[in-house]
């Protein structure tokens, strides 16, 4: 007979009693943080790694400067300028190769007085009457007198007496003779006429012509630009007695022109 099995009894222990866990205190995750259950994304993935640009590396180009452009309208205008110059060099030098201007001439041929005496109120009237020549000794240009022109009479830096040129145009080598009528006042000529007594008695009285006048010059059938000739013509007389023959003993004219 088999043998029968024995059974021994066997004591069984209770099992051990786990220790509680104790619970947190403080939150294991910072308040405005999100929580998540694969734990932070940004500690389990690894950063991508950074590309690198294939481009060369090529220094930046300064900005242009706008006064580049400044200075070629500068050195443009400089040519322009130049150019025009040279032009007008050019055109003057031809003009006066063909036309050979030269300055008209002008003499004061006599003088006479018709008034020149002292007034009650100490003032001094003079009244003139003075032939003057102009030459135009030109073969190829004319000139236009025109409207506009001062003439006048100087004692020591005083003004005698005034008047004017007439209207008129004086053709190539041409001489003409002009009678220009003068009037004035003085002031205060007490002291004048004692200057001028004793200038007459050394028989050398000095006198200053001036003269303003507009001209037009006249080149061929082309009328120019309106110009200006100033004339100053210096004398010494003998005496400056009303309705007397007056002697003109020097006379020398210099004339000018301006634009």
């Amino acid at each position: 007979m088999a043998d029968q099995q024995k059974i021994h009894p066997v004591s069984v222990t209770e099992p051990a009693q786990v220790a509680p866990i104790p619970k947190p205190t403080a939150p294991l995750v910072p308040r405005g943080s999100s929580r998540s259950e694969n734990g932070d994304p940004e500690r389990q993935q690894p950063p991508p790694p950074l590309k690198r640009s294939l481009t060369p590396y090529s220094p930046l180009k300064p900005p242009k400067k706008k006064r580049g452009c400044c200075v070629r309208c500068l050195c443009w205008s400089c040519c322009l300028f130049f150019l025009l110059i040279v032009l007008i060099g050019i055109a003057a030098a031809v003009v006066y190769l063909v036309f050979q201007p030269k300055l008209p001439k002008y003499s004061v041929d006599s003088m006479r007085i018709t008034q020149f005496n002292l007034n009650t109120d100490t003032s001094l009237s003079a009244t003139f009457n003075v032939n003057i020549t102009a030459r135009n000794p030109n073969k190829r240009i004319g000139i236009y007198y025109e409207n506009g022109s001062h003439l006048s009479v100087w004692y020591k830096g005083t003004n005698l007496c005034e008047g004017k040129l007439p209207k008129f145009y004086q053709g190539h080598r041409n001489t003409t003779q002009l009678n220009v009528h003068l009037t004035g006042q003085t002031q205060n000529a007490t002291n004048l006429l004692q200057l001028l007594q004793e200038d007459q008695q050394k028989g050398k009285i000095p006198l200053n012509i001036r003269v303003k006048v507009p001209v037009r010059i006249k080149l061929g059938k082309l009328k120019l630009m309106k110009w200006k000739f100033l004339l100053k013509c210096s004398l010494n007389v003998d005496n400056l007695s009303q309705d007397n023959v007056i002697r003109i003993r020097d006379n020398k004219c210099k004339v000018r022109f301006r634009f």
